[in-house]
């Protein structure tokens, strides 16, 4: 009999087109769109520049899920941007990646998502803190065992959740062209703002990609589709891209139309504002229900995908193979989430330890992307440049685009990311270097598994 444990098990292929466009919605659809859009108003001449920074950003994401489909057809296991680095550019690009998703990009944004449903549950119950880090703790931990039960129920899960964020950002969409009276064709200027000087726009930019960050997570579902096809993982990808583009334009269009340009660009909560503005404060209880919905469904994704990084890796590191042991009877990989779950945990204990160490630290949504930003589009750019290699390295793979619209949507990955590289160092503070700081850490590790490996 086959031990379910072993490495030997390997993952099943359960997810639908239907589910996997569900994991991708359900983690790029969380809290961004309910609190970056006053700051991309604040750096947009008016409502229709507004509007053309988030559509742009649709754009830019659609070309980057075009090039993820490329990769995915020339690499079609489990791992993701592990695999394309590892089998393009070699195993330390690899290692490196796992080791910074572990570390700061996925379990940083698992934290940050969890303490925002913390702080909203604390808004809905009256609670005092810390109750919303031991809210957030219990959403990591929850959601962490619910995934290592197995994929027919995580699954299901992702799916009601995305479904519930989908239809109240719908709902705030209709409830704008029903209500909503302000001008969106035109707005008072900023200074330097994009067409006059550009480099307002350009950090409009950041928060836009910032709050569509996540579209690239589809690459972890790919060994776990049904169907084999070389048009699956584009279908996901790109119906995922566009759906949440028709989304954010909707819901953009809403906040303008209900709270007008000027009044969006200083809200602090302007989704509570607007359905505050149409329903009272029925309207705002119904809006911190939504996000905190939003965040769970995001934390369930993430869980979800990065648990998978961290298998692959494990399978290929002796000195790790605890984390690459797939329980054929769970269906999950369980080590793998158990230990991306214990590292969120911490970070989520950390800020609450000491005011000190919290003011160190920061908080908020702009902290948490000073942390993971400038590590998070080093890899994406490097993941572009994969997209080149595996071109040459396996011309014969069946992939769903042609020659010259592959490598293009490469050139367009890379530009976007070196772009959002320099801006993510340029407009951020100490947050960035303590990111690049636990990147570096991994150096030591990596050399000690490849010791370990020689052995």
């Amino acid at each position: 009999m086959t031990d379910s444990t072993s490495p030997a098990a390997a993952p099943v292929r359960h997810l639908s087109i239907v589910d996997a466009v569900c994991v991708v919605v359900g983690i790029v659809v969380a809290t961004g769109i309910f609190a970056l859009p006053p700051l991309v108003a604040a750096n947009t001449s008016g409502p229709s520049a507004m509007l053309m920074a988030w559509a742009l950003g649709g754009l830019l994401c659609l070309c980057g899920s075009l090039a993820y489909a490329d990769l995915a057809a020339a690499c079609p296991g489990v791992g993701g941007e592990y695999l394309y680095l590892s089998r393009s550019l070699g195993q330390f690009f690899g290692f490196m990646f796992v080791w910074a998703r572990m570390t700061v990009i996925q379990t940083g944004s698992i934290a940050f998502l969890a303490y925002v449903f913390g702080d909203y549950v604390v808004r809905m119950t009256g609670w005092q803190q810390p109750a919303g880090m031991y809210c957030a703790l219990g959403a990591v931990g929850a959601l962490t065992a619910f995934n290592a039960i197995g994929l027919r129920v995580s699954k299901w899960a992702q799916n009601a959740l995305t479904v519930a964020k989908v239809a109240g950002v719908l709902a705030i969409a209709v409830l704008g062209l029903m209500y909503g009276k302000a001008s969106v064709s035109a707005g008072p200027a900023a200074a330097g703002a994009w067409p006059g000087g550009g480099g307002a726009f350009g950090l409009a930019m950041v928060f836009v990609l910032l709050t569509y960050g996540g579209w690239n997570e589809a690459a972890y579902v790919a060994g776990e589709l049904r169907r084999r096809g070389r048009w699956s993982m584009l279908w996901v990808l790109v119906a995922g891209s566009v759906l949440i583009t028709l989304l954010y334009m909707g819901v953009n269009f809403a906040y303008l139309r209900i709270l007008g340009f000027e009044q969006l660009q200083s809200s602090r909560a302007v989704a509570a504002d607007a359905m505050g503005a149409v329903l009272g404060e029925r309207g705002a209880v119904a809006v911190s229900v939504l996000v905190a919905v939003a965040a769970l469904g995001a934390i369930d994704g993430c869980i979800f995908t990065g648990s998978r990084a961290i298998y692959a890796w494990g399978n290929d590191y002796p000195a790790f193979r605890v984390f690459g042991r797939w329980n054929g009877q769970l269906g999950a990989p369980v080590a793998a989430l158990v230990a991306q779950g214990a590292i969120a945990m911490v970070l989520i204990l950390l800020p609450g330890l000491s005011d000190t160490l919290a003011g160190k630290l920061g908080s908020g949504l702009q902290s948490a992307a000073e942390y993971t930003a400038p590590v998070f589009w080093t890899f994406l750019f490097l993941t572009g440049l994969a997209a080149f290699v595996l071109r040459f390295k396996y011309p014969t793979a069946d992939r769903p685009l042609g020659s010259w619209v592959g490598l293009l949507m490469a050139i367009v990955l890379c530009v976007m990311s070196a772009y959002m590289l320099y801006s993510s160092l340029v407009y951020t503070r100490i947050g960035a270097l303590v990111g690049v700081g636990v990147l570096l850490a991994g150096l030591p590790v990596y050399a000690i598994a490849r010791a370990y490996q020689g052995r």
